[in-house]
């Protein structure tokens, strides 16, 4: 992890680090609460588990001692719509892809910087509607969607369809509303992905295609996001 630069940005999350390694976390550890960060550190899979539901943030990584972390990952996620952010050795694209696959919102491989750390998770802050600043109030009609069998509630982020509740990942949540902004239209994948991860979109991954298979599970019906070769995605519900 490289230290660089003495940066005045702040922020209040607080953060579950899941690090076995003690010289990693502490030092780790040291580097966020200086930025306003109120860390708790766990070094096992279990223990992640226990704790996940008195934070804000985890950065959850994947060689634990006791569980693999894609199953800790898993484990939070059934319960919980927490932000995780892996932070891993494992720097192969298939490692990103299942780490998305387990639940995760975001991926950064070591060695990494720490500041591009710290503007992750406060993008994946802003997203989750946890950053310092209240949103603005708005019409209460103008935040639900209704499109065929499905309803989202965006004051509440919460998604039913045919009247039964859905459970999405706060990435699922804002790509369903992007693509529900205007059904039947055509969304390319840049417009998408910046949305979805803001500036940290670079369009090399499937990050997009994995998010959007695991929604279409969730809502039970893959016909309802269709895709449309070489462009994007679109909508295609009936009434």
């Amino acid at each position: 992890m490289k230290l660089a630069g003495a940066g005045r940005r702040m922020f209040a999350v607080r953060i579950l680090l899941v690090e076995d390694d003690s010289d990693v976390a502490e030092e780790l550890s040291t580097a966020l609460r200086r930025q306003g960060g109120i860390v708790s550190r766990v070094s096992d899979g279990q223990s992640a588990i226990r704790a996940h539901g008195d934070v804000d943030l985890i950065l959850l990584d994947l060689g634990l001692p006791d569980l693999d972390g894609l199953e800790v990952c898993r484990r939070i996620r059934r319960v919980s719509t927490v932000p995780i952010i892996v932070v891993s050795a494992k720097v192969e694209e298939m490692d990103r892809v299942l780490a998305l696959k387990s639940g995760a919102d975001d991926f950064v491989s070591k060695p990494y910087g720490f500041w591009e750390l710290t503007a992750r998770i406060e993008s994946l802050m802003r997203r989750a509607g946890t950053a310092s600043t209240p949103p603005v109030e708005s019409n209460s009609a103008e935040r639900l969607i209704e499109v065929g069998p499905i309803t989202v509630d965006q004051r509440q982020r919460r998604v039913r369809v045919d009247g039964a509740e859905v459970d999405l990942t706060r990435m699922e949540f804002d790509l369903l509303v992007a693509l529900l902004t205007d059904p039947g239209a055509v969304f390319d994948r840049d417009q998408l992905g910046r949305v979805v991860w803001g500036s940290d979109w670079v369009g090399s991954s499937r990050a997009l295609d994995v998010h959007v298979n695991a929604l279409r599970r969730k809502l039970g019906n893959a016909s309802y996001i269709e895709t449309i070769r070489g462009v994007g995605f679109r909508v295609k519900v009936s009434d």
